[in-house]
């Protein structure tokens, strides 16, 4: 096998159990990243530092932020985006990487 078609294979192989590994958090229809909730948590306190960032539109601040994560992207045409926000923040806790809560899928 050449060297770059092994590279490639690995390169696959690493992407394949990632997906295998990756907690997701299921909640009002979504269904992101334990990852990308935590990312969500780092941009909303980056948010709060600076004030500067503040938006006046009825979307949360860090749905006008270019580094949220994708799949959090989605929730922000919702209008219910700031509580869902908060829940699948409360949601990401130790408790979803343990498993103990059903929202959390893929842990263990």
């Amino acid at each position: 096998m050449s060297g770059s078609r092994l590279w490639a294979v690995t390169v696959l192989l690493l992407l394949l159990l990632q997906g295998v590994q990756s907690v997701y958090i299921k909640y009002g229809g979504f269904q992101v990243h334990l990852e990308s909730v935590k990312k969500l948590s780092e941009l909303e306190k980056q948010q709060m530092s600076n004030p500067q960032l503040k938006t006046s539109s009825l979307q949360p601040a860090v749905c006008h932020d270019p580094a949220l994560p994708l799949d959090l992207q989605p929730v922000c045409a919702s209008q219910e985006a700031v509580s869902i926000f908060k829940a699948l923040r409360t949601i990401a806790t130790d408790e979803c990487e343990l498993c103990m809560n059903v929202a959390c899928t893929g842990c263990g």
